[in-house]
């Protein structure tokens, strides 16, 4: 297998189908939660929502740069989102995080295995590979977060 197919598997186990590593995975955990539990707060913790919120920007624009745009997201704005506001938006929101999270990974099994080692936008960022894998990290990170507080608000 390739390492761009793979690489892309990887991240479709985390958002979309996998249970490998965490025996779960986003849309396992929010596909039908209720928007009311994705948005109450836990204390001072992130809400689901907005983690989930959280991930997608990332996603969405590191996209942009596989499609040959710019790096536009920046850390600072990464929690700022609209509030949602009912189980119809709560939806909408999913659907476009799976599809964009799908759209993902098929631009990843679409660069050349020998990209994977070559700048990200810039040398700053490091390589194509390394950006790849911190999203399946960061993933992996918020899903953890996600799983713990949604056991919290639901038990």
């Amino acid at each position: 297998m390739k390492n761009n197919t793979e690489i892309a598997n990887r991240f479709r186990e985390v958002i979309l189908n996998g249970t490998w590593i965490a025996n779960t995975n986003y849309k396992d955990q929010l596909q039908n939660l209720n928007w009311e539990i994705a948005v109450t707060p836990f204390q001072n913790l992130n809400t689901i929502a907005l983690l989930a919120q959280h991930i997608h920007y990332y996603i969405n624009g590191i996209n942009n740069v596989f499609k040959g745009g710019t790096l536009d997201i920046k850390d600072k704005f990464s929690f700022d989102f609209p509030p949602i506001h009912s189980q119809q938006e709560w939806e909408n929101f999913l659907i476009k995080f799976w599809n964009e999270a799908e759209e993902f990974a098929s631009l990843v099994e679409q660069i050349p295995d020998e990209k994977l080692d070559h700048a990200f936008v810039d040398e700053k960022y490091g390589t194509y590979k390394r950006n790849i894998e911190a999203m399946l990290e960061h993933s992996y990170y918020h899903l953890g977060q996600i799983v713990l507080i949604k056991k919290l608000l639901t038990n």
